[in-house]
């Protein structure tokens, strides 16, 4: 081993590092001289804001890049030399000269694509392992076998780094693989970011770890786009949200919506639970026609006619023909609920004004109507500002909001068959992840008729113009005229600015992110969205996400041998049909499983291909050694031998138990240590799950509670979060595919 190539790493890691140092310091000392300035106009408030953010920015990603900063070398055969790291940094130099290079760059593609048969250029490749600002280890892979230089550092194997990073213990948090990213996951990272990319994959193939550094690299390479529009990353539940949640950090992205599917409908919170059935049956597609019929029903005509009191007029009718006549009008305007409505009333009032007219104006003898146009102008305008009047139009074309139609709708279901009606019926303002996409269908339906709000906001704008001008005058007359028979060479306020532009520069900036404004945005338009899980999604979820991409520039994640949802689709074609044509999306693969060893992974395919013979799953990269197995108790036992092993692996890594809902309180009173909830800490030692909590997670070992309560996919998931160990308790029933555990 060579102490002199362990020197020269040490000694460049200890440059880099505080040049980084450098780098945050000035980054803090110009925040806080921003923060410092005294200026109190708007626009100095604005570029102190600005400044503020953009260092922010800076040090976000400084920071991200402070664990693990350079993590290899890439030596080429022109003899130009290459480290690569999280971030990039440059010298400080008249040239600002690369010192590391960004893992996206293309520069630094040879060190995730090259092989001895396609070397890209390069005669070595180096791992550089860290540990704080300590290089700990390094790995030499020679790409060049007739180069005769030699480190000591030379590595038989070339995937050590990889499986010292597999065998790793969890910690509870997904972690970046920038170190360990394999050929096949680095082409779907730098997949081009239009169109729709599917990417299917079997547990432990990484897939949702290469779709976060694909957003990752979309940002970097499409900055000025995707930082205006934000990318926003889809996931299955909260507990997912926070496993990943340290991800795209660390490698210095923080401009990233993460939000389940509960959470993409502004002001609402999604904290109550549907039967599977009800979710089903709102997930269908066809709840896109029953809301739009619900909406309908709500645009009324009277059986015969309504009489309006009109003060000093007598009562006015608003009869059948006339309410059809104008609801015909509103509908072919082509508006959403709301927006119609306008042309509804508008055309109500026109009908009783003529009414009106034709009444008191009327020629005894037959001849021409009495009153003139600016009688009846007159007697619109008092009709129109009639609150019996808007009282009639409002019962008749109400204004609604999502929640209102929504909440109305599942208080009495209309237009479903009786026996769905009943599985769905709900009162009460306690909202469910599956009434999400209804609200966001309604809304669609609805519209908002922000006429008011716009008015308001024109006002308030016209105000601030009004107050300029007058500053501005103001200005203009306190020049001074002692060289009034000379041209002045002073120029004042009103010589080089008017009212409009000086009042917008006083308008109140919005200084939020693009994530944080897409968050409170329902019509935000996203510039990329990553699904994870994509298979469970029901088709009414999907109609919410294709409007917030109409660009469909998507990564769709997942695994339909894992479809465990009633409502999810479980099919690439039945999720993309309706919106891309067919052609017109990419799917790949991910064929190797770098998770679950080899023994757990042949007990979970039995599981599937007990189902379906012709299952195949992902290959495993490696094997443990150490035998799964499974262990019947007595009922009044469960929860103690469920304690029982899980003290056996403590001190072992992280631990779960994944088992049905109704097992929990149980579970947890043998387990009191234990994590548990909608929202658990992953970091804790034992963690208590559900099988559908557990999605897209691992642990160091994994014991599953009375498998045969589960289903098909639920199994499989629950069977292939284990790293290092899996253990399977039962009182119940065994599946017959896990009948070779026992003994």
């Amino acid at each position: 081993m060579s102490t002199e190539e362990f020197r020269k790493e040490q000694q460049f890691i200890t440059g880099l590092y505080a040049r980084l140092d450098e780098l945050r310091d000035q980054a803090e000392a110009a925040t806080q001289t921003a923060l410092a300035q005294v200026g109190t106009g708007q626009q100095a408030r604005l570029e102190r804001d600005v400044l503020v953010a953009e260092q922010s920015g800076l040090l976000a990603a400084l920071n991200a890049g402070e664990n693990g900063l350079c993590f290899g070398r890439l030596d080429f055969r022109d003899g130009t030399t290459h480290h690569v790291g999280r971030i990039g940094i440059r010298r400080n130099d008249r040239e600002r000269t690369p010192l590391v290079v960004d893992w996206r760059a293309d520069v630094a593609r040879p060190f995730y694509l090259a092989t001895g048969y396609s070397p890209m250029g390069l005669r070595r490749r180096r791992h550089i392992s860290t540990e704080g600002r300590t290089v700990t280890a390094l790995h030499d892979e020679l790409l060049d076998l007739t180069d005769a230089e030699r480190t000591g550092h030379e590595g038989a194997n070339a995937d050590e780094v990889l499986l010292a990073a597999l065998d790793a213990a969890r910690t509870g948090r997904m972690h970046d693989i920038v170190q360990t990213i394999q050929a096949e996951q680095d082409r779907i990272i730098r997949a081009p970011h239009r169109g729709v990319l599917v990417v299917e994959g079997g547990p432990g193939t990484g897939k949702t770890v290469v779709a976060l550094h694909r957003a990752a690299y979309l940002l970097y390479e499409h900055r000025e786009l995707l930082a205006r529009r934000a990318v926003l990353v889809v996931g299955p539940n909260p507990a997912f949200l926070g496993y990943i949640g340290d991800v795209l950090p660390s490698l210095g992205e923080t401009g990233v919506l993460l939000s389940t599917m509960s959470e993409l409908f502004p002001g609402v919170h999604a904290s109550g639970t549907d039967t599977p059935e009800a979710a089903e049956i709102k997930g269908r597609a066809d709840m896109a026609d029953v809301l739009a019929r619900v909406v309908r029903d709500r645009q009324t005509v009277p059986e015969r006619f309504v009489e309006i009191p009109h003060d000093g007029y007598g009562t006015l009718q608003l009869d059948r023909a006339m309410a059809e006549d104008a609801r015909w009008k509103a509908r072919e305007s082509g508006f959403p609920h709301n927006l119609a409505r306008p042309h509804f009333a508008f055309h109500i009032i026109d009908a009783l004004t003529a009414q009106l007219v034709e009444r008191i104006g009327a020629d005894p003898f037959g001849g021409p109507n009495l009153l003139g146009p600016d009688d009846a102008a007159q007697m619109g305008k008092e009709i129109a500002t009639s609150r019996e009047v808007h009282a009639a139009i409002e019962t008749l074309w109400p204004l609604l909001t999502p929640q209102e139609l929504v909440a109305d709708f599942l208080a009495e279901p209309t237009h479903l068959p009786d026996a769905e009606a009943k599985l769905i019926r709900r009162e009460g303002d306690t909202w469910t992840p599956a009434d999400v996409p209804l609200l966001d269908e309604a809304a669609e339906l609805l519209g908002e008729d922000d006429s008011a709000a716009r008015a308001a906001a024109e006002a308030e704008r016209q105000e601030r113009i009004a107050y300029a001008q007058g500053v501005l005058d103001l200005s203009a007359g306190s020049e001074s005229y002692e060289f009034e028979d000379e041209e002045s060479e002073v120029l004042a306020a009103h010589n080089i600015i008017d009212a409009e532009r000086m009042a917008e520069r006083h308008e109140e900036a919005d200084h939020r992110s693009a994530a944080e404004r897409a968050a409170a945005d329902r019509t935000w338009a996203f510039g990329h969205i990553i699904v994870d899980e994509a298979q469970e999604l029901s088709a009414m979820a999907w109609r919410l996400l294709m409007r917030r991409c109409p660009t469909r520039s998507m990564t769709l994640v997942g695994d339909p041998a894992q479809t465990a949802d009633a409502a999810g689709l479980g099919s690439w074609e039945r999720i993309l049909a309706p919106y891309v044509a067919e052609g017109n999306w990419e799917h790949v693969r991910l064929g190797v499983n770098y998770r679950t060893p080899a023994e757990i992974m042949e007990v979970a395919a039995e599981v599937c291909r007990a189902a379906d013979p012709s299952f195949v799953p992902p290959s495993s990269v490696r094997s443990t050694g150490v035998r799964p197995w499974a262990r019947r108790v007595a009922p009044d036992a469960l929860a103690s031998a469920v304690a029982d092993a899980t003290t056996s692996w403590r001190g072992t890594g992280r631990l779960a138990v994944i088992a049905p809902g109704p097992l929990h309180p149980a579970l947890l009173a043998a387990l009191p240590d234990a994590a548990w909830g909608a929202t658990p800490d992953l970091t804790s030692e034992v963690v208590l799950l559900d099988p559908r909590q557990a999605k897209g997670l691992e642990f160091d070992s994994v014991l599953v509670v009375e498998p045969g309560e589960y289903g098909v996919s639920d199994l499989y998931v629950a069977l292939t979060r284990a790293t290092q160990r899996l253990g399977v308790l039962y009182s119940g029933v065994l599946p017959g595919a896990l009948g070779g555990l026992e003994g």
